[in-house]
């Protein structure tokens, strides 16, 4: 950089996939790039902390091989052989392609799709108002966060809960089902402060000795989908040895008697059975939540990967209500802050248009959906054409052999908006090429904390790029797509979506630069009621009448009280070993796999596997090895590591397919069966074989 260069200091607030949507400090360089990017100190909850791959966001967003003009295939599909075409040429065909399609197939034959490449309300969810407004197939989104929030709202009555910079004043920090130091960096931020300046313990749950689990005081390794089994077994100690609050049990929870009556059985011993932990540390978990009364619960999304995910979730949400921690500073549990926005986004989603009688198609079954799979379409006819922004389904989809097959098939028609040439991009028929948030201006909520804010466009895009709503803008008059929303800008459509929300303007929103709404203490906290109607914590869940969702799956079996429900993949003689595809510390899905820092630092695709195990296959550190299951096989690198139990297998983070031996990437192996009760993807939820890889 020029040392001259004029520099000035721009704030926004990162648009990706994580619920820490962090307050950002950007410096824009002679107002035409940008340089380093830091977290705002302004911003109570970033408290001047970014993970490492935004810092470096400079290396993204002027990446040489971004895609900066439209394309039109001209080779077969998956071939990578594009001609550059005009905006008028890629937009005219798309009409074109989409109104023929209609004709002939009727308009649910067109399958809008998109997702969480961008979680800025006007980018991310615009595309849902062309959907509606001509009664394209809808969306159902069911790969991210489903399971673990219903999870959690079954039992509080809303998806909100404790302020999380209340971390920072517990004596211990409980982090269970998601590994912050990889994925949301700020949670360690206020946990790690707790710990200096209080003395507090954190403790680390989850299924495998990560990054998380090495700065912990108190470590818990589960075997994958039993986070219920070990709930149950601590939460009959706290009723055998006298530290379950009895009071506040009375006040505030609907069944304490029958809860503890049901725990007689769930034994550490049981739970141990199941879980694999060891019954001391069973015990001593316990004993140190139950003595220490301010214990804050900080939950995460690995919950939401099983296919008992909701009732896992439920089962520790259960635990803070157990020892009455609610009631303390510092106390408590928190997931996600979805409930607090009020967000009324019906100009950006078109809600007038929205005729419930139009499918709404299931966003992980999509291999199933393009392969004509009569239950997943609903009864109705094929998928003929799609547009998709903000996502990648050839990489992160389940079921990637369906998946593949069916982005092949040659009468469908594919327009994918994006930012750099993608597995998804390589299959399409037309490539539009799109901006980056410093590019656009949006507006943003942080599930991970409680602040709203609006993220201004700082510098101009390169090339031809054209943001998600300037794209819908130019399609909608090709499409006889009709609406106010497309006739505004972004900025308008922020200030609408704000006034409609009670949120005032959107200058007022850009004065605060990161609004903080998060409710007072007794609120926050619960103490004058749960959020279902008789205001308590609920230990029995009542699945089948869920706060939202569509009701889907097993639902009528699932446990109304805490417990184990038994319907993860278990092992087999066929399948002998669990498979999780966590995510990795440099990849966040599949962004961020084209930086060269990122590809630097996460290496080669592998898988961890036990010593132990590794040895009865005659497995070696660095062998390349095959793991299989019904649906489909995969090749990576073996990396022996001992912080795994026996018999279970980790995959950090989705590799693109093209890394992978064969280009069968880590989704060849995971299913799309819907999670009860309102739908997911059980992305870690695996059961398979390993072999070393033929020659």
């Amino acid at each position: 950089m020029n040392q001259h260069a004029k520099i000035e200091i721009r704030h926004s607030t990162c648009p990706h996939d994580c619920p820490s949507a962090c307050a950002l400090d950007v410096e824009v360089v002679e107002g035409r790039s940008i340089g380093r990017v830091r977290g705002s100190k302004k911003q109570t909850y970033t408290a001047g902390v970014v993970c490492a791959k935004v810092a470096r966001y400079a290396e993204r967003i002027h990446h040489p091989e971004r895609v900066t003009y439209p394309m039109r295939r001209i080779g077969p599909k998956g071939s990578g052989q594009f001609a550059r075409i005009s905006w008028d040429e890629a937009l005219d065909e798309i009409g074109h392609r989409f109104n023929a399609a209609e004709r002939e197939f009727g308009a649910e034959s067109i399958w809008p799709y998109y997702y969480a490449g961008t979680m800025g309300l006007v980018m991310r969810d615009g595309l849902n108002r062309l959907t509606h407004v001509k009664k394209y197939s809808r969306f159902y989104q069911t790969i991210c966060a489903n399971v673990a929030r219903i999870g959690f709202a079954i039992g509080t009555g809303k998806i909100a809960g404790v302020d999380p910079r209340e971390m920072a004043l517990s004596d211990l920090v409980v982090i269970w089902g998601t590994n912050p130091v990889n994925t949301q960096v700020n949670v360690m931020t206020h946990a790690s402060r707790a710990r200096k300046e209080r003395g507090a313990k954190i403790a680390a749950i989850d299924i495998y000795d990560n990054e998380t689990m090495k700065q912990a005081d108190i470590r818990i390794i589960l075997r994958p989908g039993t986070d219920g089994a070990f709930a149950c077994g601590v939460m009959h100690v706290l009723f055998r040895d006298g530290y379950a609050d009895r009071a506040y049990l009375d006040k505030y929870t609907d069944c304490p008697a029958e809860l503890e009556a049901h725990l007689r059985t769930r034994t550490p011993e049981w739970a141990s059975a199941i879980c694999g932990v060891p019954v001391a540390e069973i015990e001593a978990f316990a004993k140190a939540v139950g003595e220490t009364k301010r214990t804050f619960f900080r939950f995460g999304y690995g919950f939401t990967r099983s296919r008992n995910g909701a009732t896992q979730m439920h089962a520790a949400n259960c635990i803070p209500a157990v020892t009455g921690a609610w009631q303390y500073e510092g106390g408590g549990a928190f997931f996600n802050n979805y409930a607090l926005w009020h967000f009324n986004e019906s100009i950006i989603e078109g809600h007038d248009a929205i005729d419930p009688g139009v499918r709404a198609l299931d966003q992980s079954k999509i291999g199933r959906i393009l392969t004509g799979d009569a239950e997943a379409l609903l009864g109705k006819g094929p998928v003929k054409a799609m547009l998709i922004q903000n996502t990648n389904p050839m990489t992160v989809a389940p079921e990637q052999a369906l998946v593949r097959q069916g982005f092949a098939r040659e009468d469908l028609f594919v327009a994918v908006h994006e930012q750099f040439m993608t597995e998804t991009a390589e299959m399409a028929d037309i490539v539009l090429p799109a901006t980056m948030f410093m590019e656009h201006d949006d507006l943003y909520y942080g599930g991970g904390h409680q602040h709203i804010s609006v993220g201004a466009k700082l510098i101009d895009p390169p090339g031809e790029c054209r943001s998600n709503h300037e794209v819908l803008q130019a399609l909608a008059p090709r499409l006889g797509a009709k609406h106010r929303g497309f006739e505004m800008t972004p900025r308008e459509l922020i200030d609408a979506t704000l006034k409609l929300s009670n949120h005032g303007d959107i200058g007022g929103l850009e004065a605060d630069l990161w609004r903080d709404l998060q409710p007072d203490f007794r609120t926050s906290h619960f103490l004058d009621g749960f959020a279902h109607a008789d205001g308590k914590f609920h230990f029995k869940a009542d699945w089948a009448h869920p706060p939202f969702g569509v009701t889907m799956g097993d639902v009528a079996n699932m446990p109304d009280l805490p417990d184990h429900w038994a319907v993860i993949e278990h092992v087999d003689q066929a399948h002998p070993f669990r498979l999780a595809t966590s995510p990795s510390r440099s990849f966040l899905n599949t962004t961020f796999n084209e930086t060269p820092s990122s590809q630097a630092r996460e290496g080669k695709a592998s898988v961890m596997i036990h010593p132990l195990d590794a040895a009865a296959l005659d497995i070696a550190d660095g062998d390349t090895v095959t793991l299989g299951n019904t649906r489909g096989e995969t090749t990576l690198i073996a990396r022996l590591f001992e912080g795994v139990r026996r018999g279970v297998l980790i995959a950090e983070s989705v590799h693109p397919n093209k890394n992978h031996v064969g280009g069968r990437g880590i989704n060849m192996l995971t299913g799309a069966e819907a999670v009860a009760p309102i739908g997911g993807a059980a992305f870690h939820d695996n059961k398979v074989w390993i072999r070393k890889a033929s020659a």
